[in-house]
């Protein structure tokens, strides 16, 4: 009889974390980005955490990560994969903070990457659906693109 009573229990538990996780309270779909390639001494500030960590290749970037390179120094993220969404060629002196990297349940993706400081070459494929899109801020500016290749750098005031 203790059995089916937790069963019953187990059930429950199991119907009301399912009622909890629904499409509706959760419209993102985490995305990231990986680092393919590096050079020199480069380090990542996960979410959250003040640490700094060497850098790995494969090491899998989410929103919120910032990646930071020194002199002579660079990274390559593959956004979604090596076939993905972009490949971000980060210069050196850099700091890119992956602010947004979303899919919703249509699969629109949202692409956000802050650039405090440095330089980066952006490769992106086209984005065929109008309301997916891949942005760029800078301290001075907010771009969008919708498949093309670019640089935008963002200098130290001194």
């Amino acid at each position: 009889m203790k059995i089916r009573e937790m069963g019953r229990l187990l059930i429950c538990v199991i119907l009301l974390a399912g009622m909890f996780y629904s499409p509706a309270v959760f419209s993102g779909v985490g995305r990231t980005a990986a680092i393919s390639v590096f050079t020199g001494d480069v380090s990542v500030r996960l979410s959250g955490e003040e640490k700094l960590l060497p850098a790995e290749i494969g090491m899998v970037l989410s929103e919120g990560d910032i990646l930071l390179t020194k002199s002579k120094s660079t990274a390559v993220l593959a956004i979604d994969g090596e076939e993905g969404t972009a490949m971000v060629e980060v210069g050196e002196n850099s700091q890119l903070l992956i602010a947004e990297l979303v899919e919703n349940q249509a699969g629109d993706k949202q692409t956000l990457l802050d650039l405090a400081l440095g330089k980066i070459l952006i490769k992106v494929k086209k984005v065929h659906d109008p309301a997916s899109k891949f942005e760029v801020k800078t301290p001075t500016s907010i771009m969008g693109v919708r498949g093309t290749e670019f640089s935008v750098e963002v200098e130290a005031i001194e």
